[in-house]
């Protein structure tokens, strides 16, 4: 009989790398789920049995292998995926739902993207203990949101080291340059109606070359980061404080209220008045 954990993160200020969603499950002898797209990166770490997973990558080509314990797979935002346990022996498997300004240029450093997304051990102690870090935040729901992002930090880590087909990166420095230039500008301006091509000029870069280095670095397009970006401030404002929904908008960017409902229900499914219902804080 399936067993499982499931855990929401209750936080959304954190950029550079948040967590959404993790848990645990035992699933039934074939058990499976998809086809399905989700709008943030996920890991499946596979602790015993095994399965299959079928994925498109780049190209819209659809591919399916086979996954044993030890092993673990990588669905990227927007990517169609499906999987599914073994009929004798199913798969046992802890996960993490996350997302961020350096997530993808780690991923890339742990040789895993949309056309490459199984994981492969190279190290068994460092393997240990990328499961040990992602079992310590299924099973702390509680801790605090620094504590947990502290412990992503630490999977994302040993994912990179431990990977089988880990990658040595050159050039980087200023892909990490010009991010943290990116992040420090939108700090200061987000509730401004800023652009893609005033990210682009703060960074001294035309707009073309900008978003090209932008999207490889982050898996976004700046305008897409940009929006994340203010949805999670506006978040934030709905969870802690009783600011008309109005006032939020504005205060994030969107002086049009109906623009700013738009944008929010795109990214997180419902509208910012249901959202808040469903989350604020202040009593």
């Amino acid at each position: 009989m399936s067993d499982s954990l499931f855990a929401i993160f209750p936080n959304e200020r954190f950029v550079d790398l948040t967590l959404y969603q993790y848990g645990w499950e035992q699933t039934d002898p074939g058990h499976s789920f998809g086809p399905y797209a989700r709008n943030h990166f996920l890991f499946h770490y596979v602790i015993s049995g095994a399965g299959t997973l079928i994925y498109r990558d780049l190209h819209d080509v659809d591919h399916q292998i086979s996954i044993r314990s030890g092993q673990g797979f990588l669905i990227c935002p927007r990517q169609v995926t499906n999987y599914f346990a073994d009929s004798v022996h199913p798969w046992e498997y802890t996960w993490l739902e996350f997302d961020g300004a350096r997530v993808r240029e780690a991923l890339e450093l742990a040789g895993l993207d949309e056309n490459e997304p199984l994981y492969r051990s190279g190290s068994k102690d460092l393997t240990l203990q990328l499961m040990n870090e992602m079992l310590y935040i299924v099973h702390h729901s509680t801790a605090s949101p620094l504590q947990q992002i502290g412990h992503l930090y630490l999977f994302l880590d040993l994912l990179t080291q431990s990977s089988a087909s880990k990658k040595v990166i050159t050039n980087s420095s200023m892909r990490e340059f010009y991010i943290k230039e990116t992040l420090s500008y939108l700090e200061a301006n987000f509730q401004n109606q800023i652009t893609v091509e005033d990210l682009a000029a703060n960074c001294k870069l035309n707009r073309t070359y900008y978003s090209s280095i932008f999207k490889q670095a982050t898996g976004k397009t700046p305008q897409e980061f940009l929006i994340h970006y203010r949805m999670s401030k506006a978040s934030q404002l709905l969870k802690l404080t009783e600011l008309s929904i109005a006032d939020i908008g504005n205060a994030v960017g969107y002086p049009n209220q109906l623009h700013f409902s738009r944008a929010f229900k795109n990214l997180y499914g419902v509208s910012p008045r249901l959202w808040r219902n469903q989350h604020q804080m202040v009593q």
